[in-house]
């Protein structure tokens, strides 16, 4: 089949490999602008466009798809290249960049999107950090034929899959791009032979998933220990859930609850037990036993090597 494919992160590039591995023809690969990172800051290209550029696929990069928009320029010369692509389908995930009618309408098949949620649960753009920070107990993909919505379209295809106590949005995310990269080639088989139902989304049970915000890595203490376990789990590894503990911010990347979480403290974030097998944090209600810490510049360490290189005490207070 021959296809536009439009994706910017990881997860996006492990459909692109999929799909161009099943034999798809790629006509044309959308992906985001190159981005400045590092300490250098030097521009780098998407995970997609490394991909496209190693097995000689076209790429574009508009800053903007909307023709009446700020970049008309940019939108009309991918119009342009997209509708030279006479692409059967256009396969979207994670693209970063709303789609506007004409490009809906522009593929025979229109435009199949690869969202990680289970919907209409987790639309928008942090499904896989918000299912693990509410406490889901199961997740999944679903491939749908995408509206002028947000995540609205109808559902053409649904796999679940089960979110374990250890998961963090690193792990889980590596589960759901494999799963969907799957997902995307199956449905293209199915559309292919006629076999593809478009289901409607319930009314029922939306629920959006905002994006992850820098702010939100700071700790509230004040909070249940499971709901800042689960958020250590769902910001791992970014922001990283951080917490100031004197002058320094220590980031906190694994932790569990303690067996009794019916304890209530007025001491939030107060330091009651240090020892090689964690360290135990009064919360709100109930205990936290980080095992993994980071100060500032240095490396994600082991509670037992964390100890070696800065002291804490019992009476020590986070977030004071």
């Amino acid at each position: 089949m021959r296809l536009i494919f439009a994706g910017t992160p990881e997860f996006s590039r492990a459909a692109l490999q999929r799909l161009h591995g099943a034999g798809h023809q790629i006509a044309l690969v959308l992906t985001q602008p190159d981005r400045p990172a590092g300490r250098g800051l030097k521009l780098h290209a998407s995970p997609v466009k490394q991909f496209a550029l190693a097995h000689q696929i076209a790429v574009a990069q508009p800053r903007s798809l909307r023709l009446d928009g700020k970049y008309p320029d940019a939108a009309a010369a991918a119009h342009t290249a997209m509708a030279a692509a006479q692409a059967d389908a256009m396969v979207v995930a994670a693209y970063g960049l709303i789609l506007p009618q004409w490009v809906l309408d522009l593929p025979r098949w229109g435009c199949l999107n690869i969202h990680a949620s289970l919907l209409p649960r987790w639309r928008g753009a942090a499904p896989i950090q918000r299912a693990i920070e509410a406490g889901d107990l199961d997740t999944g993909v679903t491939i749908m034929q995408m509206d002028a919505g947000l995540d609205t379209g109808d559902m053409l295809l649904v796999r679940s899959l089960p979110i374990t106590p250890l998961d963090t949005t690193g792990s889980l995310h590596d589960k759901l791009a494999s799963l969907g990269a799957d997902m995307i080639v199956e449905a293209l088989e199915l559309a292919h032979h006629g076999r593809l139902t478009p289901v409607p989304q319930p009314v029922a049970g939306v629920t959006y998933a905002h994006k992850i915000d820098k702010h939100e890595a700071a700790i509230d203490w004040t909070q249940p220990a499971p709901l800042i376990a689960r958020r250590i789990r769902a910001f791992d590894p970014f922001p990283g859930a951080a917490s100031r503990l004197g002058s320094e911010v220590i980031k906190l990347w694994r932790s569990e609850t303690d067996s009794d979480i019916s304890i209530t403290h007025k001491n939030f974030g107060t330091i009651l037990s240090v020892n090689t097998g964690g360290v135990c944090i009064a919360c709100g209600t109930g205990v936290l036993r980080v095992t993994e810490l980071q100060r500032a510049g240095g490396k994600r360490l082991a509670v037992a090597d964390f100890l070696r290189g800065f002291a804490l005490a019992p009476g020590m207070r986070f977030g004071g």
